[in-house]
């Protein structure tokens, strides 16, 4: 409750200078106070400048509003990762890994990766970068407290210098110590972005450039949950008494990236009393270039990898690097009534490599490097008719080894205003992560190459959503994956007793094929001012041997209360959220290679969490208070996010995102 003064001061000092006409009449439309209006000349064709002036363009040039309401949803994705959440299981402290409740195996980049894919929920993509188009300058801070002496800051500028030239500065920032030992956390993501468009319309160019590091201490998880977790016993309440596996370890996450696409209109014809373009052919080019490492350092050897003879070198300092660089070039044809395609055909550069050749105690050779390049050709398509919305676009690797073919295909249709339904498949074809293919490390039992062995993985799937005001939106999902990858450990059931079950994690391919069905329905339900808003999955996996798990139900239910008070100086939601996800073999968290590994020994989950909160909004600021897992002290410590891993205890956190204009 030391949360609850900042809370009751920022409320209190907002009323004092809140005054009433800065309220909008219809909460549903949400506008900016009167003391931006009228800050700029505006077109004769424009009254004011409104929340609708202020738009956020995705990587995929889907463009929405500026919103500065308070729903549940934005309850919902007020976290580290700024994301729902739902299909996650956070660990103990913010910034750790996410394990899988849910799954999905649709590829956005149709190449390999780096790989530590469990330390990548807060590196942003290039599809994760998001560009602005603003009236005025807008500036935005996310502040939320963490675990002992840290904080979690993003903060964004937004601003142009005219409305066809508009950049973006951002700084995310965060620091906790966590609960128990070892276990700190900080991070960094710097991004810029630009975009500009000509007077005449015919030439676009965008672009940013990113710089992240992720650092973490890795302590393995806990020495003895048995008797120091699970006991209960009061000693151990303070979580910093209980004894970890590692005390010397951290991993780091370090990329640069630098991308740019520009785009010319040879020909634009447009109608003149709208100005809507009828007719355009365009050529593009893309640039993407970055260089990305994963690093994991120990002082000393520790038998929770390997014993006393499994040791190159200490102390361990493994380092696998990526650098890759992406050239597109594009011709894209445009007509109201044929619809818009497009035609590119890409050159990939990529250099995964290590710091030398390693030659095994047994005359094996690993290779320190994968170098190659791939040319992929590929076309989308695009068109509405009607009520119907048409979307494809696919590619096909005409030189290369790592990636043979992609496909996305859509198709939508507004039955209404209040149904719309939406039918999908994705297909596509590639080498796993480059982690799968070729790894060193000063542990022996770390070091593989299987180039030569591992095949394409293969996704095929199919999904249907209908999205509905009245019924709900509910999908469904069927997925086949051939040569499925993942990691296991070889550990025998004595080896696993003396704890050295990460020392033979390696990776493998499933030879059958993998069915995954999931159906997942969302339904809120209101009355006056409650609200139950409810979401459910259902997951179900067909299998020949068993390589992938997940619960087969998961579900969070959410009751809260909505209302102005203060004379509408104030808007507040105050409620309770329940989550539950039924038992499953939870898959197990490897520190030195950043990833999740299959384990059918240990079956975890079955626990609720009950998360109480009060949300509020004053003009454009959002206030959140959370008390976090408050029944964990009376439903026992069997709450695990990972084999050995807690989830967190009882805590209470506090922070706001706030928006303000010039």
């Amino acid at each position: 409750m030391r949360y609850l003064p900042l809370l009751l001061l920022a409320i209190c000092s907002q009323i004092l200078f809140a005054q009433e006409d800065s309220i909008p009449p219809q909460r549903a439309t949400d506008s900016l106070p009167p003391a931006i209006k009228g800050v700029r000349s505006l077109p004769a064709e424009s009254a004011e400048i409104t929340i609708k002036d202020y738009k956020i363009i995705s990587h995929s040039r889907d463009t929405i509003y500026l919103d500065t309401t308070l729903t549940i949803k934005k309850e919902y994705r007020y976290n580290y990762i700024k994301k729902d959440d739902f299909e996650l299981m956070p660990f103990a402290n913010v910034g750790q890994p996410y394990n899988y409740l849910g799954v999905d195996f649709e590829r956005v980049n149709p190449f390999p990766r780096l790989g530590a894919t469990a330390r990548h929920f807060n590196y942003l993509e290039v599809e994760d970068i998001e560009y602005f188009n603003v009236a005025t300058p807008m500036t935005e801070l996310f502040f939320k407290t963490t675990f002992e002496q840290g904080q979690l800051l993003d903060a964004m500028l937004t601003f142009n210098t005219s409305r066809r030239l508009n950049f973006s500065i951002a700084y995310k920032g965060f620091r906790s110590l966590g609960k128990y030992q070892f276990n700190q956390v900080e991070s960094g993501n710097f991004r810029t972005t630009f975009n500009y468009l000509t007077a005449n319309g015919r030439y676009s160019i965008r672009g940013h450039i990113a710089a992240q590091d992720i650092d973490t201490e890795e302590n393995g998880g806990l020495l003895d949950k048995e008797l120091q977790f699970e006991s209960e016993d009061p000693e151990f309440q303070d979580r910093s008494r209980i004894d970890v596996v590692l005390t010397d370890a951290t991993s780091k996450i370090l990329g640069k990236r630098y991308f740019m696409e520009h785009q010319y209109k040879l020909l634009r014809k447009v109608k003149d009393s709208s100005q809507k373009e009828l007719t355009a052919l365009a050529i593009g080019h893309q640039f993407n270039y970055e260089t990305k490492f994963y690093q994991f350092m120990q002082a000393a050897r520790n038998d929770f990898f390997g014993d006393e003879n499994s040791v190159i070198l200490t102390p361990i300092n493994d380092k696998a690097s990526l650098k890759i660089m992406y050239n597109e070039v594009s011709a894209t044809f445009s007509n109201r009534i044929l619809g818009e395609l497009k035609g590119y055909a890409g050159l990939y550069n990529y250099n995964y490599f290590f710091d030398s050749i390693l030659l095994t105690g047994d005359g094996q050779q690993i290779d320190n490097q994968l170098e190659g390049e791939e040319i992929m050709v590929g076309a989308s398509y695009a068109k509405k008719i009607g009520d119907f919305l048409v979307n494809g676009k696919g590619a096909y690797t005409v030189s290369g080894e790592l990636t043979s073919s992609i496909l996305d295909a859509s198709a939508g249709y507004v039955i209404n205003d209040k149904h719309h339904l939406t039918a999908s498949i994705h297909s596509s074809s590639r080498l796993p992560d480059f982690n799968f293919l070729l790894y060193q490390s000063e542990y022996q039992n770390y070091n593989w190459q299987n180039t030569a062995t591992f095949e394409n993985q293969s996704v095929n799937s199919l999904q249907f959503k209908l999205e509905s005001s009245f019924w709900g939106n509910l999908s469904a999902k069927y997925t086949t994956i051939d040569n499925y990858t993942y990691f296991s450990s070889d550990a025998t059931a004595e080896q696993i007793e003396l704890g050295q079950e990460n020392a033979f994690v390696t990776p493998k391919q499933e030879g059958n094929s993998v069915n995954h069905l999931k159906l997942k329905y969302n339904k809120e339900f209101r009355l006056g001012k409650w609200a139950l808003n409810n979401t459910v999955m259902y997951q179900n996996v067909s299998q020949t041997n068993t390589v992938l798990n997940v619960p087969e139900l998961v579900t969070r239910n959410t009751l809260y209360f909505s209302s102005d008070v203060f004379k509408k100086a104030m808007y507040i939601q105050t409620g309770v959220t329940f989550k539950y996800f039924t038992e499953y073999t939870m898959d197990a968290y490897n520190p030195l290679l950043g990833e999740f590994y299959i384990q059918n020994r240990e079956e975890l989950g079955g626990f609720p969490m009950l998360d109480f909160f009060i949300n509020a909004k004053i003009r454009q600021t959002r206030v959140y208070l959370k008390a976090e897992h408050f029944n964990s002290s009376f439903t026992g410590n069997t709450f695990y996010a990972a084999p050995n891993y807690p989830y967190r205890d009882f805590v209470i956190r506090f922070g706001l995102v706030w928006n303000f204009f010039s």
